[in-house]
């Protein structure tokens, strides 16, 4: 373990005004996401579209700290040749690895799920280290709703989550440790509130067990946030209060950076709810995004699978990191969408 290299890892990747970007969806959910825009999904596309967005300019270079990225990703090239990894690095980014196998049914707790991966973890750690990763990702997944999640849910994710960092830490690979309560469902904001502070806090009462150096490390939790389906969702104002307030009660002053996902808010609501959690607010971390979809919805839709499109796609790309690198700065306002 170098913790020199952790901690100085960690506080890049959440540095004021930029954030990561998640491009590492699976095969499967991909494929749902070509099919949405009438695109086939095969390596060589993946890798073309993924491609688009490493080369964009400024993004990458003003508004991306780092890039989480599935396997596949990790191992390809460029159409002239050049290795992915080399395109992030060049631009100033850190790649990133998602490390976890998905989430899978909880055996005796029906809806709940528990992530699986971690046998065969420490040797891919080596290799991935190798291949140009410098940090990673796992998510566990709460369900939530009047009755879940159960306290075994909670346990068992947190501890997965710890027993990763560690692996993580010890091949000098800096863990985001990914706890999301999930929005859907019909639970309100006070619901969101008293299940994610639960979970934060047994988090870190884990990652300390665990002997985890918190300085090497990136929290990617959920916004204190209303289920989709909640009649009376709260406003913005109300989502950055809660969960700055869950942060403060739940997260210690060590970690140096938190880097919400999206979670299936819309591009603009995540862009505002970051951008009014950092407007005055006196923090010990940084507040800053790790968004898949909220990222990388607009572009694609510009894209529609078609080579023709690359300057479009690059545009929409280009202006949604600049909206959320400003929302880091509490510096965004609904105006500059135009």
């Amino acid at each position: 373990m170098n913790i020199d290299e952790l901690c100085k890892t960690a506080n890049a990747m959440v540095q004021k005004g930029k954030g990561i970007l998640a491009a590492d969806e699976s095969t499967g959910t991909i494929k749902k996401r070509f099919d949405s825009i009438g695109a086939e999904s095969t390596p060589d596309s993946r890798r073309d579209w993924r491609e688009m967005l490493f080369r964009t300019e400024p993004a990458m270079q003003d508004s991306i700290s780092g890039v989480i990225l599935f396997d596949e990703t990790l191992r390809q090239s460029a159409v002239d040749g050049t290795p992915l990894v080399e395109l992030i690095r060049s631009a100033g980014a850190i790649p990133g690895i998602k490390v976890d196998m998905g989430a899978q049914d909880m055996a005796g707790f029906t809806g709940e799920k528990i992530t699986a991966g971690l046998d065969g973890l420490r040797h891919r750690m080596k290799e991935y280290y190798d291949l140009g990763a410098r940090f990673a990702k796992w998510r566990a997944v709460i369900e939530i709703d009047a009755n879940r999640p159960s306290a075994a849910c909670v346990t068992a994710n947190c501890h997965a989550l710890a027993r990763y960092a560690a692996i993580c830490q010890e091949a000098s690979i800096v863990p985001i440790v990914e706890p999301e309560v999930l929005m859907d469902g019909a639970h309100d904001l006070e619901r969101c509130y008293e299940v994610t502070q639960w979970t934060l806090q047994h988090l870190y009462m884990e990652l300390f067990m665990h002997g985890v150096v918190l300085e090497g490390t990136v929290l990617k939790p959920n916004m204190v946030i209303s289920g989709k389906k909640c009649i009376n969702r709260a406003t913005v104002e109300a989502v950055a209060e809660a969960t700055v307030k869950c942060l403060r009660y739940s997260v210690p002053a060590a970690v140096p950076g938190i880097a919400f996902l999206s979670g299936g808010q819309s591009d603009i609501e995540a862009t505002a709810h970051l951008n009014a959690m950092n407007t005055g607010a006196n923090l010990p971390w940084h507040l800053t995004f790790s968004y898949g979809r909220a990222l990388q919805a607009a572009p694609l839709a510009a894209w529609g699978g078609k080579p023709e499109n690359h300057d479009a796609t690059q545009a929409a790309f280009n202006h949604r990191a600049k909206m959320n690198g400003l929302a880091t700065r509490g510096e965004w306002n609904d105006s500059m969408e135009g």
